[in-house]
């Protein structure tokens, strides 16, 4: 810390603003003003807490309540971020999370989590209008922009016709090279219906939320290049992380 950080953290005793808020207010002033922009990590709490010459309770008390304003994000295993915007995303027929994130300027990252091959149930059954008991592939995925989690996704293909699709999909990272990979050049939405409900405890734990917070879940019917059903599935986006887009 130099000279001159340590001047511009001081914070004033017994001048009737209570210590946390002094702190608190010299954050979001950085953070407006630039100083600390957008994704930025903040240093670690012993640091700040240092820095500005108070000890931790009252400096965590700053920190929520910069995280109360929406203006920096504790995400777990990785520290305490600036936040970021919310990524636009545009549902439309050609819904792709890395085109998405990328057009954004941050990048994306998709990830395999685990693969079960299972019964179609009667809903999964209904909605890619198969004979209930079908045997499906399930796979589950985590999706990054930047490296802070936005959604976690749960899918059903028809096994037969898509075997070994969750590994190619471990391997490369990207669902569309993946069926491209077996044969399914191209695939379009064909629907999507959205919800919103507080996140579970798996949610918490994968998309690094404080318990409570709300996600937005999109169940998505796609169809390839033919109108044959392909997948159906739901994701769960970090609500205050994006902002659904409907065009035409």
């Amino acid at each position: 810390m130099t000279q001159d950080e340590g001047a511009e953290a001081t914070v004033a005793r017994g001048s009737g603003v209570t210590l946390w808020r002094q702190i608190a207010e010299k954050l979001e002033a950085d953070i407006l003003a630039g100083a600390l922009r957008a994704g930025a990590r903040l240093p670690v709490e012993a640091e700040l807490a240092e820095r500005f010459g108070v000890n931790r309770h009252t400096l965590r008390r700053a920190l929520s309540h910069l995280a109360e304003q929406g203006l920096i994000e504790a995400t777990a295993g990785r520290g305490t971020f600036v936040k970021e915007p919310p990524l636009r995303y545009p549902i439309g027929p050609r819904t792709r999370f890395s085109e998405i994130v990328s057009a954004g300027g941050r990048e994306p990252f998709g990830r395999f989590l685990a693969s079960s091959v299972e019964p179609a149930c009667r809903e999964v059954a209904r909605e890619l209008g198969l004979a209930e008991g079908t045997p499906m592939l399930r796979i589950e995925s985590i999706h990054e922009a930047d490296g802070v989690p936005i959604s976690f996704a749960v899918a059903w293909f028809e096994e037969a016709r898509c075997r070994d699709l969750d590994l190619i999909y471990a391997a490369t990272g990207s669902l569309t090279r993946a069926l491209a990979t077996i044969g399914i050049e191209d695939f379009r939405r064909r629907e999507t219906r959205v919800t919103a409900r507080p996140a579970n405890i798996r949610e918490v734990e994968l998309l690094s939320l404080a318990p409570g917070r709300a996600v937005l879940v999109l169940e998505r019917l796609d169809v390839d290049a033919g109108g044959r059903p392909l997948q159906w599935g739901r994701a769960s986006f970090a609500a205050d992380r994006v902002q659904l887009v409907f065009g035409a």
